[in-house]
């Protein structure tokens, strides 16, 4: 009994680590994919059709990345820029962006 609870308990803890995204790497992948168009840190959109990611949830974001590269949002840019993103690159971008302050400066376009 007791070693099927610790199966259990393993087995939990690799399911949330699944999900858990990497900061670190992805910022370096949003450096190479998404500051052109919404900043490094996601506050600084380069057109005010594009969003600010900064703050946004982590859920939304991998949500909104995995419908682009699938074709359930239709937006030709980001179709293109995730389609190459891996399960990995988006979660960990999801994280970075995630982990940022909303700046306000935005509001004052």
């Amino acid at each position: 009994m007791m070693m099927r609870w610790i199966l259990v308990l393993a087995a939990m803890a690799l399911a949330a680590g699944a999900h858990a995204g990497d900061a670190a790497a992805g910022k370096k992948k949003a450096e190479q994919v998404c500051a052109a168009c919404h900043g490094l840190d996601g506050n600084k959109p380069s057109a005010p059709d594009q969003p600010v990611l900064a703050g946004q949830y982590k859920d939304y974001l991998v949500r909104a990345l995995t419908d682009y590269k699938i074709g359930r949002r239709n937006n030709a840019i980001m179709k293109v820029f995730a389609d190459p993103l891996s399960k990995k690159d988006v979660e960990d971008v999801a994280e970075w962006f995630s982990t940022q302050r909303t700046s306000h400066l935005h509001d004052q376009r």
